[in-house]
């Protein structure tokens, strides 16, 4: 295999010719002839204005760099789409593929020897591993690290959970205008990713978990010196992949081994529910049936361990002084396997072996004195779900875990956002909300709608919890009794599609239960009788493309046609 430039040469007919005018293109940019001799490390840069939790990245592509010609090595930087949770429309998750797609292209078609990949927001690093674990050159990841808190009236603020719960309170007239403004000024008090252990720092952390970046990467604050240190220290690895013929590709380290380490630890860590979605599309580009039933095994035999929001009370500040992820498998070494390799040498064990000594600290606990007795995450099954659900156990309600009570059914977001304050609404505390056809197709792109809120008039009276289940996800941020990616979604002709408002549905977590209560014969009537569900069917572009080749939540929400030709289809 050629390296440097003379790899991926243009196809003019004469490769003499394309190498020519490759460097007389690329000279006009002021490189040398020695320059251009060296290995090529590709640096994706996901800068956008768009993207307050990429702020740093200009600072940490030059730290990158630096590291990679530190070591030998050419750094070129090439721009790749950049999706923020909060400023894509209809939902970054609609726009993930896109970005695994675009992003696996311009590694195969540019010539690299090595890749960094730098990302943060949401479905950022997913969509990246996706497009690694397609490639055929190493990769190693640099994750963008999470912000600082803010503070409000003596109390610490953390986006985004505390987003949520100041949003409740308004909603519910405990605080006013002038107030929640004043939050908003402070929720976000610096660049980087959520404070919380949202799906951005769940998805960060487990990168580590699996090998794919330094150690401390997953968990360094975005504003501090230490993430740009650990950025130079990413391209003096990479340059050294990229002089490596025999280098491990994502493929290698990514084996079920280390899948089952993300599992342990994310069950471990209070992790985000999309971590699920997305570990099944990872996975799905490798062959490999994500194993929901150890997942869920796992929840059973391992507490949660980590006090971060919003399972717990701290921020990821905390969480990295305490050690962060080598911290942490430290606690769960007994079911972590240890030989699992890394991107940058060292095995998983090597690298639990160096934890630092943190005494004192409280912010991750010992499997002897948990956090909560629980694991983060349940997987359910029954009648609603044939496929399965998934539910965050340790950021719910306990009295609500074991729940039957009357369906409120809203058939799509805007009927939900149309209905949900009005005090016209037959809803009482004791009902089950249930929000349908906004999985993968429905919404489209699965949007992070599985947070119902509460009906004004009950907030009004104090309710901050209830039962409330969807096809759609919720923000690794959001608490609550909430059961999500239900499987097959509703409009994908899945039993959500049945439930009528006042039917009584039954939870049951401790069962690993979500049943619709009417009788059998009632149930195949009512399925029978359903027919082709009316859906809106784009004509044109990524919107056509996204609805007829999109798989269901079980599957990753990947498309058909991206994952591993070995991968059989349910």
């Amino acid at each position: 295999m050629s390296s440097g430039l003379r790899r991926k040469l243009t196809s003019y007919g004469d490769q003499g010719f394309s190498l020519f005018l490759r460097k007389a293109f690329i000279k006009a940019m002021g490189y040398s002839d020695d320059a251009l001799d060296r290995p090529i490390v590709g640096i994706a840069n996901t800068y956008s204005d768009f993207n307050p939790c990429h702020g740093n990245v200009p600072q940490l592509i030059e730290a990158a760099k630096r590291g990679v010609m530190l070591a030998g090595a050419m750094p070129m930087v090439f721009p790749t789409i950049s999706i923020h949770e909060s400023f894509a429309s209809p939902t970054s998750m609609y726009l993930r593929n896109l970005m695994a797609m675009e992003t696996e292209e311009m590694i195969r078609a540019q010539p690299m020897d090595a890749v960094i990949l730098i990302g943060g927001c949401d479905k950022t690093l997913p969509a990246q591993i996706m497009a690694a674990a397609s490639s055929e050159i190493p990769a190693i990841f640099l994750p963008t690290g999470p912000m600082a808190v803010g503070h409000h009236k003596g109390e610490r603020l953390g986006a985004c959970t505390d987003c949520r719960r100041f949003w409740g309170r308004f909603r519910a007239g405990e605080i006013d205008e002038a107030e929640i403004t004043d939050v908003n000024n402070k929720l976000a008090s610096s660049i980087g990713t959520c404070t919380v252990m949202g799906t951005a720092s769940t998805m960060a952390n487990l990168t580590e978990v699996m090998g794919l970046c330094l150690p401390r990467a997953g968990s360094a604050p975005a504003a501090e010196s230490e993430r740009v240190r650990l950025a130079e220290e990413t391209g003096r690895v990479a340059a050294g992949l990229a002089a490596n013929p025999d280098a491990p590709i994502v493929r290698d380290i990514l084996t079920p081994a280390a899948i089952r380490n993300g599992l342990v630890a994310l069950q471990a860590m209070g992790g985000s529910t999309n971590a699920v979605v997305h570990l099944a599309a990872i996975t799905g580009r490798l062959g490999i049936r994500l194993d929901m039933a150890e997942l869920d095994r796992l929840g059973k035999v391992i507490p949660l361990l980590v006090d971060l929001q919003p399972s717990g009370q701290h921020y990821m500040e905390q969480f990295h002084e305490a050690g962060g992820v080598q911290t942490l498998l430290k606690a769960v070494r007994h079911e972590i396997d240890g030989s699992q390799q890394t991107v940058h040498g060292k095995t998983i064990g090597e690298v639990i072996d160096a934890a630092p000594d943190e005494p004192g600290q409280t912010i991750i606990r010992t499997i002897e004195k948990p956090l909560k007795p629980i694991g983060t995450i349940a997987v359910l099954h029954g009648n609603l779900a044939p496929r399965g659900a998934v539910i965050k156990q340790s950021a719910a309600s306990k009295d609500l875990l074991q729940h039957e009570g009357r369906a409120v059914v809203f058939d799509s977001i805007e009927d939900m956002t149309l209905r949900i304050d009005s005090d016209d609404l037959d809803v009482s505390a004791d009902d089950i909300l249930v929000l349908r056809n906004a999985g993968p197709k429905g919404a489209p792109g699965m949007p992070e709608a599985g947070y119902l809120p509460i009906p004004r008039k009950l907030a009004r009276q104090g309710v901050k919890d209830m039962v409330r289940i969807s096809d759609a996800r919720m923000s690794g941020t959001a608490f609550g009794t909430i059961v999500l990616h239900i499987a097959p979604e509703a409009t994908a002709g899945g039993p959500l599609a049945i439930v009528k408002t006042g039917d009584r549905i039954r939870l049951d977590v401790k069962e690993r239960r979500i049943d619709l209560a009417i009788d059998q014969p009632e149930f195949d009537r009512r399925m029978a009788e359903l027919g082709e569900i009316s859906a809106a069917k784009p004509v044109r572009g990524y919107a056509k493309l996204y609805h007829t080749r999109v798989l269901q939540a079980d599957e990753g929400a990947d498309f058909d046609f991206l994952q591993h030709e070995e991968l059989e289809r349910k």
